[in-house]
């Protein structure tokens, strides 16, 4: 076994050597790699160590950026003014850093007008390009044409 600590020299020990210096300093002996021959051990305040992991991971945790998707929704004949409050609403969720899953559904013999939904979504983009930049291109999926966008970096 390998003791790994500021007192104790590196080296092959046996099982009971490397016990009772762990018990003599008052520390725990940790397997840290038991598939190596000998296998590698460590002699620390296993308490201690714990408590560090899950500082490491709460910090890591902290650092990661949580990006949330809105999805606005509307059909193939949506009216000009209604097209204008769901760009602002798409504006508010790029400026916040939320990404933005538009759509529009196709309700029944609507299917028909797919150019008309492609050119919505596409002047959609193209009205809001000044806060997000189109991630995925307008694709049909069943019955409804999403697009994603994602917020520009300021």
């Amino acid at each position: 076994m390998v003791g790994v600590d500021s007192f104790i020299k590196n080296g092959i020990y046996s099982i009971q050597e490397a016990l009772q210096l762990a018990k003599d300093k008052e520390l725990d002996l940790v397997e840290i790699n038991p598939k190596l021959n000998p296998p590698v051990c460590k002699i620390l305040d296993y308490k201690k160590f714990l408590y560090e992991q899950k500082k490491k991971k709460k910090q890591f945790k902290a650092k990661q950026v949580k990006v949330n998707t809105k999805e606005i929704r509307f059909g193939p004949q949506i009216g000009d003014h209604d097209g204008k409050v769901k760009i602002k609403s798409a504006e508010k969720f790029l400026m916040r850093g939320d990404k933005v899953k538009v759509f529009v559904f196709f309700k029944g013999r609507s299917i028909v007008y797919k150019d008309q939904g492609k050119i919505k979504l596409l002047k959609f983009a193209e009205e809001i390009e000044e806060y997000g930049k189109v991630e995925q291109m307008p694709v049909m999926e069943g019955k409804r044409m999403y697009m994603i966008l994602s917020p520009k970096k300021f």
